[in-house]
């Protein structure tokens, strides 16, 4: 299968000669870290204007996918340090011209509605503890969701929800739990963090809606969820694509065995060009509708139905990626079950990325 190349041979040469020491250290190395400002890879959504790549949908995806060919852990952390700093957008315009100038910035938290922010006056207090802040010990700000409460009591949006908001706090504010210990992904470093009663500023919060972004650049109009889904797709679609070549390379090498290529080799390599043609029949129908999603927010045309069938498309996507990843896996022998193995290393990083509960689909 042909690959989009976005990359220069002096980068993959680095990403590839460091991976396996960032999953021995369970965080990127210096070199992939070096590698990551001078590419500004954390920085993809971020405007030229504040020293950021300032790329377009399309091309932000098409280099994760490309990042996650190479090395799934890295890959994993850029999208979501660079989906973090996204949040340029709808932060206040002064303090994010202060922020994001540094060539460093990397944004970071958890998703999850976990803490408290006790109102005070034209502040807040915070509160909690949070999981799975991934690219945890080169953060520079954390991000987290919590309740807002005033007096001690619950405050309610227009809908009559509890109300939540966004904050983002400086680094020297947060106690780091050091608690990722996974099978893969381990380079990600996703520990979890806490607060303890610290107090911030109101511009410190924020709300992730693209009606109250507060850039005019088109990016932060695209709403977060068919942006979420999208970004860690093309993650999947990488370390996918790459475990295939990597099986037809196994493959080929196996033909050569006399007693595999009478048994087995017909059937294994038309199990496997199936699979490779399904790829990318839906590699073409999702990057299509990430195109024209993207047109149509230009146009400002209804985009609603788009997003729809990005949501399950994406899903179908990763279920029929984790289904023949586990009907592939059983034919690379010990080789494969080697932990240094890359196949091994990709077999780790898919199903440890699959516990992410966005993509998942519902039980039946």
């Amino acid at each position: 299968m042909k690959k989009n190349m976005q990359l220069t041979d002096a980068a993959i040469a680095v990403l590839k000669d460091q991976q396996r020491k960032g999953i021995q250290q369970k965080s990127l190395s210096d070199e992939q870290l070096e590698l990551i400002y001078r590419n500004k890879w954390f920085k993809i959504w971020v405007p030229q204007s504040l020293d950021g790549l300032g790329l377009d949908l399309v091309s932000g995806l098409s280099l994760l996918k490309e990042l996650a060919y190479q090395d799934g852990g890295l890959a994993w952390t850029v999208t979501l340090c660079a989906g973090a700093n996204l949040f340029v957008g709808f932060i206040d315009p002064a303090v994010g011209q202060d922020i994001f100038n540094s060539k460093t910035v990397c944004f970071g938290g958890s998703g999850q509605v976990a803490g408290v922010a006790e109102r005070e006056g034209e502040s807040y207090r915070l509160k909690g503890l949070w999981k799975y802040a991934t690219g945890a010990p080169h953060l520079t700000h954390f991000t987290l969701n919590a309740y807002i409460q005033e007096d001690g009591r619950p405050l309610l949006d227009e809908g009559g929800n509890p109300l939540v908001k966004s904050f983002f706090v400086a680094r020297e504010f947060v106690l780091i739990h050091y608690d990722w210990d996974t099978f893969g992904l381990e380079a990600t470093a996703s520990h979890s963090f806490s607060l303890d009663s610290i107090r911030v500023d109101e511009n410190q919060s924020f709300f992730i809606d693209a009606s109250k972004s507060t850039r005019t650049e088109l990016l932060y109009q695209y709403p977060f969820v068919p942006f979420a889904e999208l970004t860690l797709l093309v993650n999947f679609m990488g370390m996918y694509h790459r475990f295939l070549d990597l099986i037809e390379k196994l493959f080929v090498l196996k033909s050569n065995q006399g007693k595999w290529e009478q048994m087995e080799s017909k059937a294994a390599f038309r199990k496997l060009d199936e699979m490779q043609q399904d790829y990318t029949a839906r590699e073409n129908s999702i990057m299509e509708l990430a195109v024209r999603s993207w047109d149509n927010l230009k146009d400002e045309a209804d985009n609603n139905a788009l997003y729809e069938r990005i949501a399950i498309e994406s899903r179908d996507f990763v279920e029929t990626i984790l289904s023949n990843v586990i009907k592939l896996y059983p034919h690379t022998g010990i080789s494969g079950a080697a932990t240094d193995n890359e196949i091994n290393i990709l077999f780790r990083n898919i199903f440890t990325a699959s516990q992410h509960k966005l993509l998942q689909k519902e039980f039946l």
